[in-house]
């Protein structure tokens, strides 16, 4: 059985930083893609960054390029987003998701396997 378990997220001042975490578990983490989505209230979910296990490919969408970092620890089969100078607008549910590994892809468009439950970033102003 398949689990990603998100931490990291709570309540941060506009311009501050955090880092979410996502364990997976249930999968064999070396052949899947590992992204980052989020929900904002009232509005479609949306990619955020993703990242092959070896890393030579990395994707983020345009509204967080720059400010965000996406990691993986494979010997820990966690990943990770670090999100630095948080806008009002990042306020979101943020989920953790995978898909199988299949080749050259854009894996920021791809439908996704497996998901986490979610965590709440909220950035005040």
């Amino acid at each position: 059985q398949v689990q990603l378990v998100e931490s990291g997220g709570g309540l941060v001042q506009a311009g501050g930083s955090q880092r979410l975490s996502c364990a997976a578990s249930g999968l064999t983490f070396s052949s899947y893609v590992m992204g980052w989505f989020r929900q904002a209230p009232g509005k479609e979910r949306e990619f955020v960054a993703a990242k092959t296990w070896s890393g030579a490919r990395t994707y983020y969408a345009d509204s967080v390029k720059g400010r965000f970092a996406i990691s993986r620890d494979n010997a820990k089969n966690t990943v990770y987003l670090q999100m630095n100078s948080l806008k009002p607008e990042d306020t979101a549910v943020y989920y953790c998701a995978a898909v199988r590994y299949g080749g050259n892809y854009d894996y920021s468009k791809l439908r996704y396997d497996y998901w986490g439950q979610g965590t709440q970033v909220t950035v005040s102003s």
